[in-house]
């Protein structure tokens, strides 16, 4: 099958997903600079999501564009890797309203594990139509990088319930982590 459907279909759902973020962003009452300080937490919040978010789309682009064709498997795997993308503008909400409180920091990092688990699951059914061989199994070999990132959503899980800014910083440290695309993959598509 064809990748180009699974790339527009995924494309577009990150696409709302950010938009959604991005109105629960409210205008405040007043019009000096004090008024949006109520809204620093929301907006931490929103800031530190669409960076988790476009790191995806960006690392995802990457991985569908050393794929050269996709099955069933992928087509299953890459819609749970988005169901849980979807999950993030509430979590992202809910931890930015209530000040990055225990309970939603801890979800939030449910979901962010959730979405690095299915991101592996979605890269392990990829390399397995593509191949062992295949050029995304050679750049990604044991992909020390992802299974960190999984760790050390698990440890900020139980750090978010006696020290949330410790969990919300394990978060912000992943995502830098990332924030440089997988050269990786780059430099195995131009071999």
């Amino acid at each position: 099958m064809s990748k180009n459907r699974l790339e527009a279909f995924s494309d577009g759902v990150i696409a709302i997903l950010i938009t959604i973020m991005v109105l629960e962003l409210k205008v405040p009452r007043g019009e000096d600079l004090r008024a949006l300080a109520p809204l620093l937490p929301v907006f931490l919040a929103y800031l530190l999501s669409y960076l988790n978010i476009g790191i995806y789309w960006n690392n995802h682009h990457h991985m569908l564009h050393a794929t050269s064709r996709i099955d069933g498997a992928v087509l299953w795997a890459n819609l749970h890797f988005l169901f849980w993308l979807s999950l993030v503008p509430f979590t992202t909400g809910w931890m930015g309203e209530n000040h990055f409180g225990p309970w939603p920091t801890a979800l939030y990092g449910a979901v962010l594990l959730g979405a690095a688990l299915a991101y592996l699951i979605l890269q392990r059914a990829i390399i397995a139509g593509q191949g062992e061989g295949s050029k995304l199994a050679s750049a990604v070999g044991r992909d020390l990088k992802g299974k960190l990132s999984a760790g050390l959503y698990v440890l900020a899980l139980p750090l978010a319930f006696v020290r949330q800014y410790a969990a919300d910083a394990i978060y912000v440290l992943v995502a830098l982590l990332w924030l440089v695309p997988d050269r990786r993959i780059e430099s195995r598509l131009r071999e």
